[in-house]
């Protein structure tokens, strides 16, 4: 609860105190978030999925450690999207490991209407054609027109559903298999979508 809150950054106190009353003004001041409870105030909305759940173990000078790893990701369905992974001996801290690192990951999504064959202005899809990357997988987003819905893997559809895209195309490369590489490629490319502005002429 925020009342319980006791923020440890200037940018938290500000929160807090109402001085800051939305995340886009974040975000447009380029200023890193490190509490989560930044994001539970400003994005009260928040949903969250278990994308993937996997066995990991890992040798130590004491012996054998095996622990959880699991892969979080959290969006507004509403232009802004996270994805976190964490890993625990117990499940249930994992997963909240987890949703803490979406939530401190999270960005802003610029949606549009970037399809010749729609032009709806609508903010149904992407603006223009993005690409991102994590380990050997390597994603396209494709702009679509409305109806087309979300034309891509199972991981992938629930990044851009949370992210807020309805219609979109794809395109993927490399180990694709690999659930948090995945998400983590299709956050990377939405990630572009924000910080990437195409010529005056397009």
């Amino acid at each position: 609860m925020a009342s319980e809150w006791q923020p440890r950054t200037l940018l938290g106190k500000m929160v807090l105190e109402g001085k800051i009353k939305s995340i886009d003004e974040i975000f447009a001041k380029n200023i890193p978030i490190k509490e989560v409870e930044i994001i539970d105030t400003l994005l009260p909305d928040l949903k969250s999925e278990v994308i993937s759940v996997g066995f990991v173990q890992r040798q130590t000078d004491s012996g054998e450690v095996s622990q959880y790893q699991v892969t979080v990701v959290v969006g507004n369905e509403n232009g802004y999207v996270g994805v976190g992974m964490g890993k625990s001996r117990q499940i249930g801290v994992a997963i909240e490991k987890a949703t803490r690192r979406a939530k401190l990951n999270i960005i802003p999504v610029r949606r549009g209407c970037g399809s010749w064959e729609c032009l709806c202005g609508k903010p149904h899809s992407i603006p223009y054609k993005v690409e991102g990357k994590a380990g050997s997988v390597k994603i396209e987003l494709i702009p679509a027109p409305r109806g087309v819905g979300i034309v891509a893997s199972d991981v992938a559809k629930t990044v851009l559903r949370l992210a807020g895209i309805s219609d979109v195309w794809s395109r993927s490369y490399g180990e694709t298999r690999t659930t948090h590489n995945m998400a983590k490629a299709v956050y990377n490319a939405l990630k572009k979508t924000y910080e990437f502005y195409p010529p005056s002429d397009w």
